[in-house]
């Protein structure tokens, strides 16, 4: 998609009068830092997972400003022409750091790192967190879903409740990150592989003389997936013995019926006995309805009789909470070709930046593989050793754990070296699969829903030595 439209444009316009500005001052040639962090994990949870790195790197391969572009900024009377020259012979050449699509993710680190030519780090703000913040969100509420059906297949069927064509087709390739077994969209299988799925509407049923006819006439041209909708009129009266003749007269190879609407535990432990009671143990329930999390939990606490769920705008959405909020901060300029440190002071304790150009560690417990904390180092530190690495909490530096016996991983890897890709996106497939076994590394309490387990995020000795010295020097 973003081979076939040039999204270079698709910027807050402040980036753009910034970026003049720089070009025009003394700082013009300098080299910056800038992270991409959040502060928050949605819905409350313990962890969120990062998502949409593959569309950051297809927009950074194709910055371009085209003849359009640079007339229109033209038109702006705003803009030098020295600069506007600049922008047609644009060529990004920063570094970039990610964390790998699929790694659960914690608040205040670092999950996307620029460094390089400082307007070209500042420019890049929007596009990488309206990317990083929609895919990252709609996966982590997708996983949500996903652990709450307690191993039963979620298929995303949200295509139409969607906030327009880009969030259905991303939040589709999201959600299937996060673990969901399909999608309603047919273009996200079409470009990405996500497994189109789908039945029928009302509509079908409606359109027929009758309801067998319409169930009928379905199972006679899908025979091997006959998955009827049971409640356009009554379920139990009418949409569960219209099925059942249906089945029993055509055999078809895959069955199934879908209950759209009430009582979704009372309606699906009837359906179930009824279906059984007529030797159809092998045909599916399928539910929809406005489903969530805790929904999903709380009908199979009540022995609701389910096979899979189909998920729409609660998912695609994440109604609970549409936000993920993740941030894009300077953490260092050049000077004299020195990284100074740089850091955002603020009244709010959570507005405060951690400055430099950083790196970033996950700690496993080399007896059970767990992860037992993510600490931030300053580049150029020594890797955590494990013959007694020394943790703590930033704001209340008494609090101190000795770990022993872990190894260190990167929590980042490298995208772009110097403006060249040197990273291959992994299958989407893959990236699943990735997913599923790194939230396998976390601590039972810190999965769940209410009231998890904080996760630890420290800052090495070093690092919180040089952000409260900052502080001290703007405090006094």
């Amino acid at each position: 998609m973003l081979d076939n439209y040039n999204l270079t444009m698709l910027t807050d316009y402040y980036e753009i009068t910034m970026a003049n500005g720089y070009y025009q001052s003394s700082v013009r040639d300098s080299e910056a830092v800038f992270d991409m962090f959040f502060r928050n994990v949605p819905d409350g949870g313990g962890f969120a997972i990062m998502a949409g790195v593959e569309q950051v790197i297809e927009y950074l391969k194709n910055l371009k400003f085209t003849d359009e572009d640079i007339e229109y900024l033209r038109s702006k009377n705003t803009f030098s022409e020295d600069f506007l020259e600049y922008l047609r012979n644009f060529k990004f050449t920063c570094d970039v750091w990610t964390v790998p699509e699929g790694k659960p993710i914690f608040p205040y680190e670092p999950i996307v790192t620029v460094k390089g030519p400082l307007i070209q780090a500042q420019f890049v703000e929007t596009f990488i967190l309206l990317t990083i913040n929609h895919q990252s969100l709609i996966a982590t509420k997708a996983n949500r879903i996903v652990r709450s059906a307690q191993g039963r297949p979620i298929m995303e069927f949200g295509t139409r409740r969607a906030q327009g064509s880009s969030a259905a087709i991303y939040g589709a390739r999201a959600a299937y990150i996060g673990g969901c077994a399909g999608t309603a969209c047919a273009i996200a299988d079409r470009d990405y592989g996500v497994a189109a799925m789908g039945t029928m509407a009302h509509s079908w049923v409606q359109t027929f003389d009758t309801e067998y006819d319409a169930f009928k006439a379905y199972a006679e041209i899908y025979p091997d997936n006959a998955v009827l909708l049971i409640d356009t009129y009554n379920v139990l009266k009418s949409g569960l013995p219209n099925a059942i003749r249906v089945f029993k007269e055509l055999k078809p190879k895959k069955m199934g019926v879908r209950i759209d609407s009430g009582d979704i535990a009372y309606l699906t432990k009837k359906t179930r006995k009824i279906l059984d009671e007529n030797g159809l143990q092998d045909c599916s329930i399928v539910i929809s309805n406005s489903l969530d999390e805790y929904l999903i939990r709380d009908v199979l606490l009540e022995g609701a009789q389910i096979d899979s769920f189909g998920v729409g705008e609660r998912l695609i959405t994440s109604k609970s909470e549409p936000v993920f909020g993740g941030v894009y901060k300077l953490a260092a300029i050049e000077k004299n070709g020195e990284l100074i440190p740089k850091m955002k002071i603020s009244e709010n304790v959570e507005k405060i930046t951690n400055p430099g150009l950083k790196h970033v560690y996950r700690l496993f417990d080399n007896e059970t593989g767990k992860a037992l904390a993510d600490v931030i180092t300053l580049e150029g530190e020594d890797r955590p050793e494990s013959d007694g690495y020394e943790i703590f909490d930033e704001h209340a530096v008494w609090k101190k754990k000795r770990l022993k016996n872990f190894h260190a991983e990167d929590l980042m890897v490298q995208i772009f070296d110097k403006g060249k890709c040197v990273y291959e996106s992994p299958s989407l497939n893959d990236i699943q699969n990735y997913c599923r076994d790194q939230i396998d590394t976390l601590w039972s309490e810190t999965l769940r829903f209410e009231n998890p387990q904080t996760y630890y995020v420290d800052l090495s000795k070093r690092l919180w030595t040089v952000k409260y010295d900052i502080l001290n020097k703007y405090e006094g």
